[in-house]
């Protein structure tokens, strides 16, 4: 935990032994409160809430144990180190087993005095984020990203491991498998959180209104702008911005994006100075960058310092495993407001969309149970009350015909690297013809992925 975002309660009756500490702790960096007694110690901890509470064993009336007690079942209770003379050692030791983090002895030693509680504050924030993490884990629910497959909780765990750095991030997925919602993880997850998110459709603003819109301007910078204007990245400061779409941005701008990623600084459309900039910057996208670089739409420089962290959000065709915990989720977002209120869902409605390839991943899956909901006429989605494509193409088609590939018929046995060939083919085209998706789901690297493109003409 951060110093200067931890702060400490130290409850002692001596005010020389007291105020060596709190000088010691601030000059750490530590934020200190104090107290000389257990009521004025409860009062504190109503009020402020501390990270940590420093307690002498002895105090006028009731004693440190007294306080321990009373504080290590609450909800959210701080660490806690008892403060004992030398000689009462095992009265330490019997605080350790009641709850306290660690305990000192007298004469304090400040460097152990730091070291303590350094040791005890990271203690308490990993229990805190395992406790957390655990409870997502429990709950499928992970800063509203939904889900229990493996997929899943390989992503909230990179999610987690990536969340704290300041570099840029870029998140590739298809359409409607929900990259905003990562971005938002990412934000959550990380110090920034109580700083402003921002997300930006690029491909929603016109090219010649991006620039101002994202960097800001001053007055008279161009036609129409007739009052000085903050930009998004501005808004975002402290925070995070997310660029949505960033395959669509324009070549001039991603020249501009670069230099705002290399050397942090801003300058507003007019204005003739730069400002320094403090925002994570994270980007997404539904397109193979690297065929985008190689055909010289987006640029590779731009490419290699987004990607310094990045992640790849699965389809939903890939986490099977959530469509019931999605379903459930959504007929609970849309159905309690409903006439009548809608709760559940029939076997066989289920079964059509555990069928249901949903191209349009997430997104589709919401859309569906929205509509189902608006047209169900009882307290239970039934078949008829899905969208009429769900589930027809896998529930229609014949068995024999399940594990076939387009290209290949059942009639003739051909070469196993024609089959190859084909499959390899047939992922590809299943995903849009991104060749770096396609190589991650194949297993393969992309050097032989090529191979086989090449050899199938």
């Amino acid at each position: 935990m951060n110093p200067e975002k931890a702060s400490v309660l130290v409850v002692e009756d001596d005010a020389a032994l007291r105020e060596l500490i709190r000088e010691e702790l601030e000059e750490a960096g530590y934020r200190l409160t104090e107290a000389a007694d257990v009521p004025t110690a409860l009062r504190r901890i109503d009020e402020l809430s501390p990270d940590l509470v420093i307690s002498d064993l002895r105090l006028p009336g009731e004693d440190g144990m007294a306080l321990l007690d009373r504080v290590r079942d609450r909800p959210v209770a701080p660490g806690f180190i008892i403060i004992t003379a030398f000689g009462t050692v095992e009265q330490a030791v019997a605080a350790l087993k009641r709850g306290a983090d660690d305990f000192l002895t007298k004469p304090l030693k400040l460097d152990h005095l730091r070291l303590c509680v350094e040791r005890t504050l990271e203690r308490r924030e990993l229990r805190r984020q395992i406790e957390h993490y655990q409870s997502v884990l429990e709950k499928g629910d992970f800063h509203g990203l939904i889900g229990r497959s493996r997929p899943m909780r390989k992503l909230f765990e990179k999610i987690r491991r990536i969340a704290h750095a300041s570099g840029p991030a870029l998140l590739f997925g298809e359409s409607g498998v929900g990259k905003e919602l990562v971005a938002r993880a990412l934000h959550e997850e990380s110090e920034r959180r109580h700083r402003p998110f921002v997300a930006v459709n690029c491909a929603g603003i016109p090219a010649d209104l991006l620039e101002s819109e994202l960097f800001g301007h001053a007055a008279g910078a161009f036609t129409g702008a007739q009052k000085a204007r903050k930009g998004l990245f501005a808004e975002a400061e402290g925070g995070s911005i997310l660029l949505d779409e960033i395959g669509e941005m324009p070549a001039m701008m991603q020249s501009k994006l670069l230099r705002i990623l290399e050397d942090g600084r801003l300058r507003p459309v007019g204005v003739d100075r730069e400002t320094r900039l403090d925002v994570r910057v994270i980007a997404a996208t539904n397109r193979d960058l690297e065929t985008e670089i190689a055909e010289g739409r987006f640029r590779a420089d731009l490419f290699y310092r987004l990607e310094t962290f990045a992640l790849e959000v699965p389809p939903l065709r890939d986490r099977e495993d959530d469509i019931d915990l999605l379903t459930a989720h959504f007929i609970s977002r849309f159905g309690a407001d409903s006439n009548p209120p809608v709760d559940t869902i029939s076997s066989a409605a289920m079964t059509r969309l555990r069928a249901h390839p949903f191209p349009g991943n997430v997104r589709e899956l919401s859309n569906a149970i929205e509509r189902a909901v608006a047209f169900c006429s009882k307290g239970e989605i039934d078949v008829g009350d899905l969208p009429e494509r769900i589930g027809h193409r896998n529930a229609d088609r014949a068995p024999d015909d399940a594990g076939a590939i387009p290209g290949l018929g059942n009639e003739s046995l051909a070469s196993l690297r024609e089959v190859e060939r084909h499959y390899v083919r047939h992922v590809l085209d299943r995903l849009g013809g991104n060749k770096r998706r396609a190589a991650h789901q194949l297993g393969i690297g992309r050097r032989t992925l090529y191979r086989y493109l090449e050899e199938d003409g």
